[in-house]
C-alpha cells in the first residue's frame, strides 16, 4: 500500500507530458474537527493518488487546506469523493483562473498542528464567531464606502504584484506577523469603522475575522472565496473589477493575471515588472521579481555572487552545498540587500504598514 509520493518532479513532469491530459488546478479549505488526522490523511492519499491528483495538502485536527491539480476527466470522481466525506460535502472549490497542467508535480499530504500557521491560541476566543462573508458585488460596494478599512491579509511579496484599490497592505513576511500589527495599527477604529479583509482563497480571513471580533472590532467582513472566487464572480456577472495586477499563487504558476495593470518593479533594474522567479543558484533559491532583460544579463540569478556560483559545473555546485542547510533566503521572499529595488529587512521594519 503506497502512502507517499515515489516519483521525482522531473519524472512526473514527463508523465504529464506523455499523458497529454488537461488538468484543473483547484483549491479549497474547511475547518472541521478531525479526530485522527493521520488516518484521514492516509485515506485521502489512497483515494486521490488513484485519481492522479497532485498538490500540497495540509491536514490537522482543525480541518483541511488543499491546493491541488487533477485531470479534468477525473474531476467528477474527485468531487464525488469529497461529497462522500461528511464535512466536505458541497465544499466550495476555487478553480484557478489560469490553468497550467504542471502547476503541481507531486502529491504531498502532510499532517500539521494547524492548516494555516497563524500563531493563535484558539482556546482564548470563539473561532466560530466569524465575520460576515460577502460576495463580489457587496464587496465592491463596501470598499467604496469611506467608512471602510480594507486590509490585505497576505504577505508583502503577494500584495506587491497585485491588490485591491485603496487596500492597506502590511509589509510582513508571514500571516502570523500581520495579525497583531493590524490590530495595533487600527485599534482606534474598532467601534466606528468597517474592517473588510481579503486573501487568496479565504482561509486566512476565516479565523482572522473571529480573532478581530474577539479583539473588539464591531463590524468585520471578509471576501467570500478570496481573490480567486471574486474574479470568477466578476467575470460571470459582468461586475467592475477592482483588483489591480496579479494574484500570487503557491504553485508552479506563481501567479494569475487578474488585470493588465503592472504595479510592481523588477528588483534589479526598477523597470515595471510583475514576474516572480527563484534564483537559479540552488543554494540560494531566493524568490524575487526579475524582468526578461535582467534574467538574461544575470543568468536568472539574484546577485553577481549567485551568478558566479551558477556558472560553475554542477558537481562543483553540489560540493559547495554539501553539509549546508537550505538557505533561509527562500523564506524571505525578496528580502535581500543584493536587490537594489526591493526594501531590505531593516527598511521594511520601518514601514510595516502601507496603503495604496
Amino acid at each position: 500500500m503506497q502512502l507517499y509520493n515515489t516519483l521525482s518532479a522531473k519524472e512526473r513532469e514527463g508523465l504529464i507530458e506523455e499523458a497529454g491530459k488537461d488538468r484543473l488546478t483547484i483549491s479549497f479549505y474547511k475547518y472541521a474537527h478531525i479526530g485522527n488526522p493521520q488516518i484521514f490523511r492516509n485515506h485521502i492519499f489512497l483515494a486521490w493518488d488513484a485519481l492522479e491528483v497532485l498538490g500540497r495538502i495540509y491536514v490537522a485536527h482543525e480541518g483541511i487546506n488543499a491546493q491541488l491539480s487533477v485531470p479534468a476527466e477525473n474531476f467528477d470522481a474527485l468531487k464525488a469523493h469529497l461529497d462522500s466525506i461528511t464535512f466536505l460535502e458541497n465544499v466550495r472549490l476555487n478553480i484557478a483562473i489560469e490553468q497550467d497542467n504542471k502547476s503541481f508535480l507531486k502529491l504531498k499530504i502532510k499532517v500539521r498542528d494547524k492548516i494555516v500557521a497563524d500563531g493563535l491560541n484558539d482556546a482564548t476566543f470563539d473561532v466560530t464567531n466569524k465575520g460576515i462573508h460577502v460576495g463580489a458585488e457587496q464587496f465592491n460596494e463596501l470598499i467604496e464606502d469611506p467608512n471602510t478599512l480594507l486590509v490585505d491579509m497576505r504577505n508583502h511579496y503577494e500584495s506587491e504584484i497585485g491588490h485591491f484599490k485603496n487596500a492597506i497592505t502590511p509589509d510582513v513576511d508571514t500571516f502570523r506577523d500581520s495579525l497583531d500589527i493590524i490590530e495595533e495599527q487600527l485599534s482606534e477604529f474598532k467601534e466606528d469603522k468597517k474592517l473588510v479583509m481579503y486573501c487568496t482563497g479565504g482561509i486566512r480571513c476565516e479565523k482572522a475575522s473571529a480573532y478581530y471580533k474577539h479583539k473588539g472590532f464591531k463590524q468585520v467582513y471578509q471576501l467570500e472565496g478570496g481573490i480567486i472566487d471574486y474574479t470568477r464572480q466578476v467575470m460571470a456577472k459582468g461586475l467592475e473589477n477592482k483588483f489591480m495586477g496579479k494574484n500570487f499563487v503557491f504553485d508552479q504558476r506563481r501567479s494569475e493575471r487578474i488585470s493588465e495593470d503592472i504595479i510592481s518593479n523588477c528588483h534589479q533594474c526598477g523597470q515595471p515588472c510583475d514576474t516572480h522567479v527563484n534564483c537559479a543558484n540552488e543554494a540560494c533559491h531566493l524568490l524575487f521579481i526579475q524582468c526578461e532583460s535582467c534574467a538574461e544579463k544575470m543568468d536568472q540569478c539574484c546577485s553577481a555572487e549567485c551568478k558566479e556560483i551558477h556558472a560553475l559545473p554542477e558537481e562543483v555546485q553540489k560540493e559547495l552545498r554539501k553539509g549546508k542547510s537550505k538557505s533561509n533566503k527562500i523564506f524571505k521572499k525578496g528580502r535581500s540587500e543584493a536587490l537594489l529595488y526591493k526594501k531590505t529587512p531593516e527598511e521594511s521594519a520601518r514601514t510595516i504598514f502601507t496603503s495604496h
